[in-house]
């Protein structure tokens, strides 16, 4: 029941992201590394915070403000070339599932309120 797409899609996520932060160096590990990381578990923890909550809205868009802070982390991890291009495109499109689906269940929420108010 509690078994969300999304919350699978991010656990995919995070497992990666594990996996590619072990390659920055050694003096990046406490610093960006430990925010991606930061940003990875605050995204799972309002997609499960969403799921439980009557009302959405809010939670929502402060889901879509981390997705979209994660999304700046990576792709300056992958200019200063602590992410191989290549590692970067694979966590890039994971990201863009996810928000695909934050941008579906918006949209599917926006609908149910307005079926409430007309």
């Amino acid at each position: 029941m509690d078994d969300l797409k999304i919350r699978r899609k991010c656990e995919d996520m995070i497992t990666y992201g594990y996996g590619a932060l072990r390659q920055f160096p050694k003096a990046e590990r406490h610093v960006l590394s430990q925010e991606i990381r930061q940003s990875m578990w605050s995204l799972l923890r309002l997609i499960i915070i969403c799921n439980r909550r009557y009302y959405k809205k809010t939670t929502m868009q402060d889901l879509d403000a981390e997705l979209d802070l994660l999304r700046s982390q990576v792709r300056v991890a992958m200019q200063l070339e602590y992410l191989p291009f290549k590692k970067y495109e694979v966590w890039s499109r994971l990201l863009d599932e996810v928000g695909r689906m934050v941008g579906g269940w918006f949209k599917s929420t926006n609908r149910g309120a307005g079926k409430h108010e007309a």
